[in-house]
């Protein structure tokens, strides 16, 4: 299945040579930090992945798509194994959307359908993607009342069918990892549940499961350790872990209302009294020159104040020496920015790359969201 890869290395080269991408990604990652599109796999260049200097991309495939497409047909699983042949790692988590819904039980012909979604995406990346993550937010993507034994049954079937998948169309040197995602609001007690629980303890009952997935969407970075703690008391001591999100979202809604820069407004010559949430509507509504939206951000003390939040964030996850690899949000997706308002959760701010609130660049390339580019950068490669 990696014949291609297979072929670059016996010539004695890395597909980024071959192919004229980056330097080939270690295949056994060690602390690496990746850029993270979500659903929007479809958005991503090679020319912004090359800016942010990064060897690893990932993103989510929500299952019910394979329905209406083959999944190697998919414009994001096609820009995610073009990544592959083109050196840099790749990590894919299989999203079951389950908010409205009861999780299927095995026998019935609703987890047909289910294992039909998942064959055809397996059929598609097993053995191209490096890390395939079961899942992707299991106790968000699902209703409240089946966030326990239920929850866990459904996800424990569909591992073990992509485990048997993998030894018998892959074989034992599958290049593909499992992993099983992804865990969120771990910094509150009340969502450490028997579920979490048995959550990473299957995960480290399972020898063809390399660890578990984190979320830490937090507060302040102190947030993120109790996440950290709860899975590496779990898991076996040979697995590690992943962080496929992680953000300070909840510190930046807090001070969406804020009164936004005096300093800034009268520079640019805006309204008075404006609020931070204002502000950035102005720029959803016509993006700002990059000059403006670093101005904007840089005096706002909130935000100036955590611009080095990625590598501080990475060190802390980097000091377990179980991390494998991290993501960060690489692009605003266009949902990030409809129906602006001060109560919407601004995941805008987190982005490297600044494509709703900033303008392009002369060179083509999207604007950069301020700071993150450079901490990105510096952080990229342990």
């Amino acid at each position: 299945m990696n014949s291609l890869r297979t072929i670059a290395l016996i010539a004695g080269l890395t597909l980024a040579a071959a192919l004229g991408g980056a330097e080939a990604a270690p295949r056994d990652p060690q602390g690496a930090l990746g850029a993270n599109f979500n659903e929007h796999l479809d958005m991503l260049r090679f020319d912004e992945l090359e800016l942010g200097r990064t060897k690893w991309v990932r993103g989510f495939y929500p299952m019910p798509l394979a329905d209406k497409q083959p999944p190697q047909d998919n414009p994001g699983i096609r820009n995610l194994l073009q990544a592959e042949d083109r050196g840099y790692g790749t990590v894919l988590n299989m999203k079951f959307p389950f908010q409205k819904r009861a999780f299927p039980k095995p026998g019935t012909p609703a987890m047909a359908r289910e294992m039909q979604r998942v064959t055809k995406l397996l059929d598609a990346v097993m053995g191209r993607v490096d890390i395939l993550v079961i899942g992707n937010e299991p106790f968000i993507e699902s209703r409240p009342a089946d966030r326990n034994e239920n929850l866990n049954a459904f996800y424990e079937y569909i591992a073990k069918q992509v485990i048997a998948f993998r030894r018998d169309k892959c074989g034992a040197d599958c290049s593909t990892q499992l992993y099983l995602g992804a865990l969120n609001r771990l910094q509150s007690p009340r969502h450490q549940t028997p579920a979490t629980d048995r959550w990473v303890r299957y995960a480290a009952s399972e020898p063809d499961i390399k660890g578990v997935d984190i979320h830490p969407h937090v507060a302040s970075i102190k947030d993120s350790q109790p996440f950290v703690d709860y899975v590496l008391q779990r898991l076996r001591p040979d697995q590690r872990f992943l962080v496929t999100e992680f953000s300070l979202v909840h510190h930046w809604k807090k001070h969406l209302t804020d009164a936004a820069p005096a300093g800034f407004l009268a520079k640019y010559d805006m309204p008075p009294n404006l609020e931070v949430w204002q502000v950035i509507g102005a720029a959803i509504k016509s993006p700002f020159p990059q000059k403006k939206w670093n101005d904007f951000l840089a005096s706002s003390r909130w935000y100036e104040s955590r611009k080095n939040y990625i590598c501080n964030q990475m060190a802390l996850f980097r000091a377990t020496k179980r991390l494998a690899v991290a993501t960060h949000g690489y692009i605003q997706g266009p949902e990030a920015a409809k129906n602006w308002s001060p109560d919407k959760t601004p995941w805008l701010l987190n982005s490297v790359f600044a494509t709703q609130t900033v303008r392009n660049w002369p060179d083509g390339t999207p604007g950069r969201g301020y700071a993150w580019i450079d901490d990105f950068r510096r952080c990229a490669n342990p």
